[in-house]
């Protein structure tokens, strides 16, 4: 250190204050940094941010949506485009280069690793639902408002029917190839199936109902497993499990009708469909039996998956939280004989006992 220190004077001590000279500190050098006008931060009165904000930063002080709702279903929106539009044009790669660009496996890997990368968009600023039957079941569980979660389904069908529109752009040349231009439902050159999901010849009307239920209670069960803060999942994993488990359905349970899961997924992308030249028969088909079962069925299913996992796993996880609770529950309980017990310091007046016997 530069400089020395002069002993204090033993009478600059009074009442238990130091008092010192300022002539005291007249030793230690002050640096004063030099001045550079183009390094000195600066207030932006209209932005709020200094000069080492960078560009992206600026435009966010400025254009950020601070009307939660607002922002939340632009998220819903955008998310939902985004995962229908991965996954449809996985389909289409399969369906287009007649199962020469993929197999039935990586359809299922292909629609998860959509899930992953449209969750992980959203997943800090409106959960990224992207599924009405998800935001069902978030709505019974107290956590969204009945007017919000109506809005987020609309949002959400219009993601789907924005994501099939794009896929539908991007792959429009091969679409006219393989069809010859006439769109077409079923047959040998049938392009339907790309954008929604239709059932296999043998499946029933209930057997495609069970199917949607069961696959969707499945998926929303592990949904609300992987969300659950009890468990301690990080949020950064979150994404990449709940992909997982779509991917797992797949493979396990797409055979019968694809796995839709998801109004949006479906109802959106067969809106499309219907006024991109495939007519109402994306409706009609099989006497208007099928287009309404991957929408029932998963909104049935989804708040039963995620009950489900509530009631038989959920509600018994230890945690921390009720340990505390069982402690303080545990110590009002203990009973002290109606005594009072007064605590004192060592300077408060303690009572003289005197022994009567001895007086």
């Amino acid at each position: 250190m530069v400089g020395r220190l002069r002993s204090v004077d033993s009478g600059s001590i009074s009442g238990g204050n130091v008092t010192c000279d300022s002539s005291l500190f007249d030793s230690v050098p002050t640096v004063v940094p030099r001045y550079d006008p183009d390094k000195v931060p600066t207030l932006d009165e209209r932005d709020k941010m200094t000069t080492y904000d960078s560009i992206p930063d600026r435009l966010r002080h400025r254009f950020k949506i601070r009307n939660e709702l607002i922002r939340n279903v632009l998220c819903e929106f955008i998310c939902t485009t985004a995962l229908i539009f991965g996954g449809d044009s996985i389909v289409a790669c399969f369906i287009l280069g007649r199962g020469k660009y993929g197999e039935w496996i990586g359809i299922s890997i292909g629609w998860g690793l959509a899930l992953i990368m449209a969750a992980q968009l959203g997943f800090r600023t409106s959960g990224a639902h992207m599924n009405p039957a998800v935001s069902l079941y978030v709505y019974t569980f107290g956590l969204l408002s009945l007017p919000h979660m109506f809005i987020y389904f609309a949002a959400q069908i219009a993601g789907g029917f924005m994501g099939a529109a794009l896929t539908f752009i991007i792959y429009y040349d091969a679409i006219n190839f393989f069809d010859g231009g006439t769109r077409a439902v079923i047959g040998p050159r049938a392009t339907a199936g790309i954008f929604c999901t239709f059932p296999q010849d043998y499946l029933t009307v209930l057997g495609g109902f069970v199917d949607q239920v069961f696959a969707t209670a499945v998926l929303c069960f592990f949904v609300a497993m992987v969300t659950d803060r009890r468990n301690k999942i990080p949020q950064w994993a979150q994404p990449l499990l709940i992909g997982a488990t779509l991917m797992l359905i797949g493979m396990a349970w797409g055979m019968n009708c694809g796995y839709a899961l998801n109004p949006a997924r479906d109802l959106g992308p067969r809106l499309f469909t219907l006024v991109a030249g495939y007519g109402w028969k994306v409706f009609s088909i099989r006497n208007y039996t099928w287009f309404w079962i991957p929408v029932i069925g998963p909104m049935l299913g989804g708040p039963i998956g995620a009950w489900a996992y509530q009631l038989l796993i959920g509600f018994h996880i230890p945690s921390e939280l009720d340990e505390i609770e069982d402690e303080i529950r545990r110590l009002t309980e203990v009973k002290t004989g109606h005594q009072t017990v007064t605590l004192q310091d060592r300077d408060t007046p303690q009572p003289v006992l005197h022994n009567v016997s001895n007086a």
